[in-house]
């Protein structure tokens, strides 16, 4: 190998390794797939990255239960009748300790026009790390511990379903799917997402 290849190759082998960690960043807190498929969708993204879908064109939350961090059974479809709000999230991850204090302020702000806020913890490990991190941020309202994402995989693709971490999905009062984000928000931008639903008859 000539003298001047040697520094190109090492040049490239950097930049494919850049790359690869930025793939890897954007797991959490990333972008992701606005659409979350391929196909005609019936969702528009707003600028914010907030995509919402009207009334008549919302699908069914698919089953979304399990164990809460408290060791109890803990099932989505309970809350039929009030406004939804699902948070994605994990301990370990930067963009959802950034949004998680949004989220504890607007559940309370909210919980008496008929909202309940859901937590899906995913990717611990360790049930005690995230009953910390709800600790540290004042979180009171439940989250199913989910750790290998399994519940991530049952939004229909094509929908509005959470492909990134943290994702927040906001079903209806009859339990569809109305809105979503791929990335973190902070209390406007909950607002956003959560007071149209508030004000539908």
């Amino acid at each position: 190998m000539s003298p001047g290849r040697a520094p190109r190759r090492r040049f490239i082998l950097l930049a494919a390794a850049t790359a690869a960690a930025t793939l890897t960043l954007s797991a959490c807190g990333g972008e992701g797939n606005k659409t979350g498929g391929g196909g005609s969708t019936n969702f528009v993204t707003g600028s914010g990255g907030i995509s919402t879908v009207a009334k008549g064109e919302r699908v069914a939350a698919p089953k979304l239960d399990g164990t809460s961090l408290a060791d109890e059974p803990l099932d989505v479809a309970d809350y039929k009748g009030k406004v939804v709000v699902l948070n994605i999230w994990g301990s370990w991850c930067g963009p959802c300790r950034a949004e998680a204090k949004h989220f504890a302020k607007v559940s309370q702000e909210t919980a008496d026009q008929g909202v309940q806020f859901i937590g899906i913890n995913t990717r611990d490990a360790q049930k005690s790390l995230a009953v910390n991190f709800e600790k540290d941020f004042g979180v009171s309202y439940p989250s199913i511990f989910d750790p290998t994402g399994k519940l991530m995989l049952r939004f229909p693709k094509g929908t509005l379903n959470p492909v990134a971490i943290p994702s927040t999905v906001v079903l209806d009062r009859d339990g569809k799917i109305a809105a979503r984000t791929l990335q973190g928000i902070n209390a406007e931008e909950l607002h956003t997402m959560i007071d149209p639903l508030i004000a539908e008859k």
